[in-house]
């Protein structure tokens, strides 16, 4: 998941040999099932199903606007959107997206211009993979 770097501590030498890269893990998955049902049981179908379908219109929108915010200029902006996402995402159970948002939300400060288009590319295919799981009403 999220690398955490830590500081040595005072007067301390930095002789650590480098860290091993992570192994590589199985992605999350797309979704989760049954967080829609629980959503059913909590606001009806009718409520659940118009609420899913403002997360994918609202999630479309929001995913077009990262790109067009400049990342060194808009970082704050990125973060609090990613934290937006990163809620919704959660509530349907969208654990992937949910995963990747919080990523972004959590790194919007430092990333690069490079990791920030690699992070949106998997964000738009967690987006997409989620979508197309989903019965279409």
């Amino acid at each position: 998941m999220l690398d955490a770097a830590f500081a040595s501590a005072p007067g301390a030498h930095d002789t650590a040999p480098l860290r091993e890269p992570e192994p590589l893990r199985e992605p999350e998955p797309l979704r989760e099932p049954g967080a829609f049902d629980a959503l059913v049981r909590e606001i009806g179908e009718d409520g659940a199903r118009e609420v899913r379908a403002v997360f994918w219109s609202d999630t479309s929108v929001r995913l077009r606007l990262f790109r067009t915010l400049a990342l060194d200029q808009h970082r704050a902006r990125i973060a609090r959107e990613a934290h937006s996402l990163k809620s919704t995402a959660r509530t349907f159970g969208y654990v992937r997206l949910a995963t990747l948002a919080l990523r972004l939300e959590s790194t919007a400060a430092t990333l690069d211009g490079g990791e920030f288009g690699d992070l949106l590319q998997h964000m738009d295919e967690a987006f997409a993979g989620a979508k197309a799981q989903e019965p279409q009403d």
